[in-house]
Parts: structure tokens; C-alpha cells; sequence
């Protein structure tokens, strides 16, 4: 990541599209995911959407930062204490009563897309659905925030601030990110800490703006079997809900999504 990177009208409506594909990817998961699918078929699901509608698969390949494997699926499915990056597993087997975030890039026209959303499998138990409401409307919080002239702090200072009004925690080890011809760009854009700080948001940004919101406390640990998938340190359960954004002279963009919509 090397300096802002302001988009074009004609930009911003290729990323647009971009993110509309993950949209009705993860519209068309929700109807589908349920007790007894493997990971790996939600990830197979998420390739064969994308590549028909005419993207690349962003997260396929995507290089390790510490000499590990590249990641191997086109999708990060991560389940119940998983918080992001979980590896699509055949043998990892959804039960009754588990939540599973999907995270979702594609590259499109030479322009990214990315969005994320946490799904409840059969019956879950009231604290996760406390958990996944609580974790979307901090996104839609943070969306709020994101207007010309507001700061990048605004947005995690309004996620945060959600969050642990109502006793949860925000992941720190992971935050939000610019995106547009690469797939991560400045600024970072954490889900936490003061506002008024950080770069002042200008028209032709977008942001990926993605709460990541755990039951216990913030601690994270990454797998030492395949190095990518990062779960909560005490075991309890954590949500993921992300879109792209972009600043426009008006209300806040949420690229892929119907005018007005929030998430």
C-alpha cells in the first residue's frame, strides 16, 4: 500500500459491479448454507458464482505474509470461534446451531470487489444473535461515517463505540482497508479507537469497512496447522460483516447495494 488513491465515476461503477457480483453470491449462499454442507462446498459455491459472472477469484492464491502456503480457496469460510481467514476444508462439516462468515473478494474489469457476512446455521442460540445483530449495525454505524470530510477514525470510533455498549469486543489485529485496482490500499481503516484522527476522507475514495466482532475479549490466535485461520484466544464466538464504500459529494456509497442500503 503506497498513498491514496482517489476513483474516477467511471471507476467507482466498475467496483460497483464488482461488488454486486459478491452481493448476489452471498444472497444466493443464504438460501443454500445449512446443517450438513462442508466449508469447502460454500467455497466451491462462491467459485463457480464468480467465475460465471465473469470474475476472478481474488483470495485464490493470495500470497502468505509469513512464508506459508498461499491461501487455497476462493472464499475465507470461518466458523463460530473462527474470525477470519478460515481455510475451506472438506471434512469441516456445518452443524445445527453454528454461525459461519463467508468472506468474499472478486476482481472484475481490473477492479476489486470485497464483502463479508456471518450466516446462522439452523437454530442458533440467542447470544449469536445478538452477536450478528450487534455486528451489523456497527457496520452500518461506520458506513454512517463515512462522508466527505469526516476522518478515517470516525468510522472504527463509531464501530467500536457500538460494540462494547453492548458488551462485545472489536478484533485490533484486523481492520478494514482502501481497495480499488489492488485489493488492499491505503488507508487502513480500523474498527477501533478516537475520532478526529487520521486521514480526512475525500470524493473518490472507497473504503472495505469490515467489523469484526468477538463474544469474549479481543485476543486473536492464527493456526499453527495452516497459518491463515484466525480464531478468537478464549474460544468464544466472533462475527464478520463487510462492504465497500465509496465517498461521494452526498450520502455514503455502498458499492453493489441498493441506493440507501447500509450493509
Amino acid at each position: 500500500m503506497s498513498g491514496l488513491i482517489l476513483k474516477s465515476p467511471a471507476e467507482i461503477e466498475i467496483m460497483d459491479e464488482a461488488n454486486r457480483i459478491i452481493r448476489d453470491t452471498l444472497d444466493a449462499l443464504s438460501m443454500q448454507i445449512g446443517v450438513g454442507m462442508t466449508t469447502k462446498e460454500i467455497d466451491r459455491i462462491v467459485e463457480t458464482r464468480l467465475v460465471e459472472a465473469g470474475g476472478v477469484p481474488a483470495f485464490k492464491g493470495y500470497p502468505h505474509n509469513n512464508d506459508g502456503k498461499d491461501f487455497p480457496g476462493s472464499a475465507c469460510v470461518s466458523v463460530n470461534d473462527e474470525i477470519v481467514h478460515g481455510v475451506p476444508d472438506e471434512n469441516r462439516v456445518l452443524e445445527d446451531g453454528d454461525i459461519v462468515s463467508v468472506d468474499v473478494g472478486v476482481l472484475y474489469r481490473g477492479y476489486y470487489g470485497d464483502s463479508a457476512r456471518t450466516f446462522p446455521v439452523g437454530n442458533i442460540d440467542e447470544e449469536s444473535k445478538f452477536l450478528l445483530k450487534v455486528t451489523r449495525e456497527s457496520l452500518e454505524l461506520g458506513v454512517q461515517q463515512t462522508r466527505l470530510g469526516n476522518r478515517v477514525s470516525d468510522i472504527g470510533h463509531a464501530v467500536q463505540s457500538h460494540v462494547e455498549k453492548h458488551g462485545f469486543s472489536v478484533v485490533q489485529e484486523f481492520v478494514g482497508h482502501g481497495i480499488g485496482a489492488s485489493l488492499h490500499e491505503d488507508p487502513q481503516v480500523p474498527n477501533f479507537g478516537a475520532p478526529g484522527r487520521r486521514e480526512r476522507l475525500q470524493k473518490g475514495m472507497v473504503l472495505a469497512i469490515e467489523p469484526m466482532v468477538n463474544a469474549g475479549g479481543p485476543e486473536v490466535m492464527v493456526s499453527a496447522r495452516d497459518l491463515w485461520t484466525a480464531r478468537t484466544r478464549d474460544g468464544r464466538r466472533s462475527a464478520h460483516f463487510e462492504v465497500c464504500v465509496a465517498i461521494t459529494n452526498g450520502e455514503p456509497r455502498v458499492l453493489g447495494a441498493p441506493v440507501g442500503c447500509l450493509s
